[in-house]
């Protein structure tokens, strides 16, 4: 039985789910509208819609490499139970290696690629929420394709983490700890630029235009307020810049000298670091109000 664009409305507004699954939906139920909504529920996908509006803001941010490839990608869903639970960190790993297979440039041209035959990455991510029983939502990724060394570091199962790209002769044992250690200085100085060069120019104008106000009102006389400005503006780039900064395990070194000293023309290509949920909302609901909601969702 054929079927037209009003259907795939009628079925789209009756079940909450998207346009391509009901169309998918009506065309295996050769157009029937009380099949395709049974398949829609079956598959977990109309379920999936009426969590679209709850708050996914717990979440693990995973690290992948694959030869040349790394991948860091932070997926959300509603609670810090279903995070650590073993089908939500497979979801996870199966979203991170697909990215660095099929290299999206946004989280939308990753949802609308082929996950599997006849099925996208948006409707494998619905069928989850189905199965999970949590809203989930692909929040962002960062991908690095490298001709040096990758790695990455995740912090407590994935509250944060870092995606390090190295370039180097050769990735020697030697390197391979200093990466490390230089992954580990990333997630605990939270440096906002790899170098100083890096630095948007605007934004060091403006670090100078408040240094000096703040040398003019201690009332400094101008010699000496221009050399508060200059030893202020190297603090800056000491604290915001990753190869300024004082390495964390020897602060008579920095992570210039750190990485200089590992050999094989080791230098920084960049990095990406990920806090899991940061400027996300949180759910504040009192535990009596969340079991009322859970009990009202049930009876639906």
């Amino acid at each position: 039985m054929a079927f037209t664009a009003k259907d795939v409305m009628a079925l789209r507004e009756k079940t909450g789910a998207g346009m391509m699954d009901c169309k998918k939906a009506l065309t295996d139920a050769d157009g029937d509208m009380e099949k395709a909504s049974e398949l829609l529920r079956e598959r977990g996908i109309a379920k999936a819609e009426k969590k679209a509006s709850r708050i996914a803001a717990e979440g693990v941010v995973l690290g992948y490499v694959e030869g040349k490839t790394g991948v860091l990608v932070e997926v959300n869903c509603e609670s810090d139970f279903v995070a650590n639970g073993p089908k939500f960190k497979d979801l996870v790993m199966s979203v991170a290696k697909h990215i660095a297979a099929n290299q999206p440039a946004t989280v939308e041209e990753l949802l609308a690629q082929e996950f599997e035959a006849g099925k996208t990455v948006e409707t494998f991510v619905k069928e989850q929420v189905a199965v999970i029983g949590e809203k989930i939502s692909i929040r962002r990724f960062a991908i690095k394709n490298s001709d040096g060394y990758l790695t990455t570091y995740i912090h407590l199962g994935g509250k944060m983490g870092v995606l390090l790209d190295v370039a180097c002769d050769e990735a020697t044992d030697l390197i391979k700890e200093v990466a490390h250690d230089v992954t580990l200085q990333i997630a605990f100085t939270k440096p906002a630029y790899l170098a100083q060069e890096d630095v948007e120019a605007d934004k060091v104008e403006k670090e100078k235009e408040i240094l000096k106000e703040q040398a003019i009102n201690a009332g400094k006389p101008a010699a000496i307020a221009e050399k508060m400005v200059m030893g202020g503006l190297k603090k800056f780039y000491a604290e915001n810049c990753l190869m300024e900064q004082a390495f964390i395990k020897d602060d008579k070194k920095t992570i210039s000298a750190l990485v200089k000293g590992a050999g094989s023309n080791m230098s920084l290509n960049g990095f990406v670091f990920f806090v899991m949920g940061e400027g996300l909302e949180k759910k504040n609901e009192d535990l009596s109000a969340e079991v009322a909601k859970q009990v009202a969702e049930m009876k639906k």
